[in-house]
């Protein structure tokens, strides 16, 4: 049953929705659709699922791109209603010839839906009664298709006077193997489990199937051999019940084996080691403070526009040009998705170039072919150039976050509250976070903020004498206990350190682990649940491509799965490294921010401390529409 269906425009007025459904909604499925898909350029996909306490619903749109109107319809995800989206292209047909921009109700239109609806569950009852069972239809093609293949097998292999298959040992004489149930069975490849369709197939083949591989002897081998060595295995495993294989030390030259631990960290106090030198705590203004300027306009940009342009159409030669001009005069009618299709391919293939993944700019082409299919060319305009804009005000809306993450604000209210102020830095191994780390540390030094690091990397050998290392050349405490420690517990000791002392930020290092290496995913979900950081950064690559969107949506898929809280924390905000090394391929930004709609607030560009600065939204879309 349909729950609700709506009309509204692209500025948020609603114009019409269904009394007669009258369904109040569970959750906010409407406003999550807006925030979600139509704001954050997803909306190529026409469909949404959205989970509520109590139900699940599942969204389906379509636009009005000439007049700017929306039209949503809400269901019950677990009906499967397949007459919504013709029912969508009749409202969106009729309610378009009488809209009127001065009106803001249309109670004349009920009628109207009721009759739209009534045809539409007539069309899809006709569908049903036409297809009763397409799915029992399909599998009793594919066996009479399977059969009669086997037959002409068989029927060739005679002909050519070719050894039979199935005889020797097993005495099968090339005929069919028999199934269990008493019927042959011929050259359908069934698995053990699919008894119906081995019955099915059995019976509708009656006579066997001379010549044909028999995969069923081969199943039969491959039983014993498992036999064989379930048999081994059982066997070893009762002789010795509760001996473990342990793995020994190596011993080199005779020498005599000890038992110590490799932790080689020096728990002394802070000027234990003298061998590091200080650094003045002033290296100069950090690159978050300074405005970087960017051109606005491109020469290169307008010679891309250009060759597009003569690359839309090979017939638009034919027309003459006498056509052609008028066409750029009066306008085109309305934009046609194949009118729009040479140009989104160029725009892909150019997003492509620019390390962005592949799937991400596939979504962003539906999206923006979308926003602009059955708009109206403007004279002297180009296809090319409309699409252009419309995908340059797509990747500008991405970037730009959906909410303001001030760090220095939010520093600010959390000492007024006399708390610290907790980011917690996780991320792939080799990414930088520890020498990341430093550099935030750096910038918070300078506009006169306290700040202790916390070196919950238990894991990586070096990991705690690195932090150390930076924590002395800036001059600020660590909260350290070494080595093959609860990273999670190192955390709470040390905020709760950091309490004690007056620090206003607690920066927490964690080890570097893969996304699919569950036990770390399952330790750093712990510690995040455990401590309730105010801030989880993600640290990534710049250099990555499509490994982008598998490290942050399994990240984020893995805290959500691994997380023992009803609400559990996902990645606030990420942190780009190694951003000098990539001249133009700056599409691991737009990937990242797209899949995981948290904002880059870090930018990592050199190796000194004050090589951070903020992502400029400007120069990232110049340079990947360039």
């Amino acid at each position: 049953m349909l729950e609700q269906l709506l009309i509204f425009t692209r500025g948020g007025l609603i114009l019409w929705t269904c009394k007669e459904l009258g369904n109040a909604l569970k959750g906010s499925p409407i406003d999550t659709l807006i925030r979600s898909c139509l704001l954050e350029e997803r909306s190529g996909a026409a469909s949404y699922n959205y989970d509520a306490p109590g139900a699940s619903y599942t969204l389906k749109w379509t636009f009005h791109n000439e007049l700017g109107l929306v039209f949503v319809a809400v269901y019950q995800r677990i009906l499967h209603l397949l007459y919504v989206e013709d029912l969508l292209a009749m409202v969106k047909r009729e309610f378009s010839q009488i809209y009127d921009p001065k009106r803001t109700a249309y109670p004349d239109f009920d009628e109207t839906f009721r009759q739209l609806k009534m045809e539409a569950l007539a069309r899809a009852e006709d569908l049903k009664r036409s297809n009763p069972n397409p799915v029992a239809g399909n599998v009793k093609k594919q066996v009479q298709g399977n059969n009669k293949s086997g037959l002409e097998g068989g029927n060739k292999k005679k002909s050519g006077g070719v050894a039979k298959e199935g005889g020797g040992k097993d005495g099968d004489g090339g005929n069919g193997r028999r199934s269990e149930n008493g019927h042959s069975n011929g050259n359908f490849v069934v698995a053990k489990d699919a008894n119906l369709s081995s019955d099915v197939n059995g019976r509708q083949n009656g006579s066997p199937n001379v010549g044909a591989f028999d995969v069923h002897k081969l199943q039969k081998l491959r039983t014993k051999g498992g036999k064989k060595v379930d048999n081994a295995a059982a066997k070893a495993s009762k002789a010795e019940p509760n001996k473990k294989v342990i793995k020994k030390n190596r011993v080199w030259d005779d020498a005599a084996t000890t038992e110590t631990k490799l932790d080689f960290t020096d728990h002394s106090a802070e000027d234990g080691d003298r061998n590091i030198d200080y650094v003045v705590a002033d290296q100069g203004e950090s690159m978050m403070d300074k405005e970087e300027i960017v051109s606005s306009e491109s020469e290169e940009e307008e010679e891309e526009e250009e060759n597009v342009g003569k690359k839309r159409k090979p017939d638009a030669k034919n027309k003459g040009w006498f056509s052609s001009m008028f066409q750029s005069i009066a306008g085109k009618a309305n934009l046609e998705k194949s009118d729009l299709e040479p140009a989104l391919k160029a725009l892909k293939d150019r997003l492509m170039t620019k390390n962005v993944a592949e799937e991400i700019a596939e979504k962003l082409c539906e999206s923006v072919a979308a926003s602009l299919e059955g708009k109206k060319l403007a004279s002297f305009t180009r296809i090319s150039s409309t699409v252009h804009a419309a995908m340059e005000e797509a990747l500008i809306r991405i970037l730009i976050p959906r909410r303001s993450i001030d760090i220095l604000r939010d520093v600010h209210a959390a000492k007024e509250q006399r708390k610290p102020y907790v980011v917690v830095f996780v991320g792939v191994n080799g990414v930088g976070k520890s020498t990341n780390l430093a550099k935030v540390a750096y910038w918070l030094l300078q506009h006169k903020v306290s700040v202790m690091m916390a070196a919950c990397d238990t894991f990586r050998s070096g990991a705690v004498e690195q932090l150390r290392t930076h924590a002395r050349r800036l001059q600020i405490p660590i909260f350290e206990k070494g080595y093959e420690k609860d990273p999670a517990i190192v955390a709470k000791e040390a905020i709760q350190e950091a309490s004690h002392n007056g620090s206003d930020v607690v920066l927490v290092d964690t080890a570097g682990r893969m996304q699919d290496n569950e036990p770390l995913m399952r330790a750093l979900s712990k510690l995040i649940y455990l401590n309730n950081p105010d801030l989880v950064l993600f640290v990534g690559e710049a250099l990555v491509g499509n490994d982008a969107v598998d490290q942050l949506s399994k990240f984020n898929q893995k805290l959500a799965d691994l997380a023992t809280s009803p609400n559990p924390r996902l990645i606030d905000g990420i942190l780009l490294t190694k951003f000098d090394t990539i001249d133009d391929k700056v599409g691991a930004a737009l990937s990242m921010v797209y899949i995981s709609g948290a904002p880059v607030m870090f930018v990592g560009c050199g190796q000194s401390y004050t090589d951070l600065k903020k992502l400029n939204v400007k120069s990232i879309v110049k340079t990947l529409l360039k």
